[in-house]
């Protein structure tokens, strides 16, 4: 069954992006069609990008970027999910995307951004030129959470409306059509 990564993109304490990226993955599993797993980057051992060259897998010289690339290259399929800090994205998930660039390559990506008034949209629009630049095929249909913090449970879970149900069963929809579109274009392993 293919691979959807959900990566979470902030790694702040306080923050609510483990939360929102529980439900996604929750809506992901429910959606079917895709093995979920949730790569938290402040659970993984990624300082900032320090290989030599630019990335190409065959001369990565670090054995955290050889542990990411071996992450990353295993999806088929990705949601990132990611707050809006100052009008863009959070440096630490710029960083992660930066380490690698075939293991993105022909490869859908779907987007729940979150914040307040904004929704994240100005970090949706950001991370979106981004992800086409490395070639990836970002679904047009995104998730945008706005006023996060008061979806937000007691036990601190995310309380879903039928709005962001319906975005994230759009957007899944989505992700998994492009995928199957262009499989053909990826590069082999």
């Amino acid at each position: 069954m293919p691979v959807l990564q959900i990566v979470v993109g902030s790694t702040r304490p306080g923050r609510v992006g483990a939360p929102v990226a529980a439900w996604i993955a929750d809506q992901a599993r429910a959606h079917g069609g895709f093995d979920v797993e949730v790569l938290d980057l402040a659970e993984i051992d990624l300082p900032m990008f320090d290989e030599p060259i630019h990335p190409v897998r065959a001369r990565y010289t670090n054995d955290h970027t050889k542990r990411w690339s071996e992450t990353i290259a295993r999806g088929d399929a990705y949601v990132f999910v990611t707050p809006e800090y100052n009008g863009s994205y959070a440096g630490v998930l710029k960083n992660a995307i930066d380490f690698l660039n075939h293991e993105w390559r022909y490869k859908p990506a779907g987007i729940v951004s979150y914040g307040g008034v904004s929704a994240g949209t100005r970090a949706a629009v950001a991370l979106r030129s981004v992800l086409t630049t490395l070639r990836m095929v970002p679904a047009v249909d995104a998730v945008h959470i706005p006023f996060v913090g008061e979806k937000i449970a007691d036990d601190g879970t995310l309380v879903a409306n039928d709005v962001m149900v319906a975005a994230a069963k759009t957007m899944l929809d989505e992700i998994e059509r492009l995928r199957t579109g262009i499989a053909p274009l990826r590069p082999a392993p």
